[in-house]
């Protein structure tokens, strides 16, 4: 499918059920959103868990509950506009599902937070590889043994997505994504991923695996998928996120969310 469209239509085709597949390289230049749909009486202890650990949930919209239409993007519906969602009750996983109008309700809060697909482009444009958009597939993401400051009752390890490239390569990647900051910045590891508790690199725990050549090692970044698991570590009667891939695509330009 065409990926170079700007996101408002991209926004129409996943609420028209004509796109289904993950976020990954589309719309180009333009900032894409974790997803997180929780009740109002926790909303504060979750803001405090992703103050307390911007590196992988940086905030980037917060509503108020009952409210869909974020202020990063224009006339579009958390419920409808993200290509796939997953429901949890209970803290276990119920269903995926294309839309969530059945399930949303109005006294959840729904948070967005910057995603590291925001950044590829920058990566692209200083000639650097992305290996998951050269191979069409979802990015690699992994659980790592690394904690997260603990809010509430919330909880989790730090999840990563993985990029592999040259060790000259990764020197200029820190450089370009450290302006970054509200889409996870800098890497937080490079090479050595059993240091951080990763065993295979061809088993992700979200994604798909990509090829890394004879002269490259991987460059781990902090994955707002350790919102996902925050949120469903505590057994509340319903949870929303967005499925791993499958991003929300703001009207944001990634430039916009840089710091020099």
């Amino acid at each position: 499918m065409e990926k170079d469209i700007s996101s408002s239509r991209l926004r129409e085709l996943i609420r028209n059920k004509e796109w289904t597949i993950p976020t990954t390289g589309v719309s180009p230049g333009t900032v894409q959103a974790n997803l997180v749909m929780l009740p109002r009486e926790e909303a504060f202890n979750f803001l405090l868990f992703c103050v307390r650990n911007p590196k992988p949930c940086p905030v980037l919209d917060v509503l108020e509950p009952g409210e869909v239409e974020p202020a990063i993007a224009q006339r579009a519906d958390l419920r409808t506009d993200l290509p796939k969602y997953r429901i949890f009750r209970d803290g276990q996983l119920e269903a995926e599902a294309e839309d969530v109008l059945d399930v949303f309700h109005e006294d959840m809060v729904s948070f967005l937070l910057g995603c590291s697909f925001s950044f590829e482009n920058a990566l692209l444009a200083a000639g650097l590889p992305v290996r998951n958009i050269e191979e069409d597939k979802n990015v690699s993401m992994y659980i790592t043994n690394r904690l997260c400051r603990p809010a509430g009752p919330f909880s989790a390890p730090l999840v990563v997505s993985m990029r592999p490239m040259t060790p000259e390569e990764a020197v200029r990647a820190v450089q370009v994504t450290t302006r970054f900051q509200l889409t996870h910045g800098a890497p937080v590891h490079l090479g050595s991923p059993e240091k951080i508790g990763i065993k295979d690199l061809d088993k992700p725990d979200f994604g798909d695996p990509v090829a890394i050549h004879p002269d490259e090692i991987p460059i781990f970044w902090a994955c707002g998928v350790t919102s996902m698991l925050a949120a469903t570590s505590a057994p509340l009667p319903l949870v929303i996120t967005h499925s791993p891939g499958h991003m929300f695509v703001s009207d944001l330009k990634d430039e916009d969310m840089t710091v020099f």
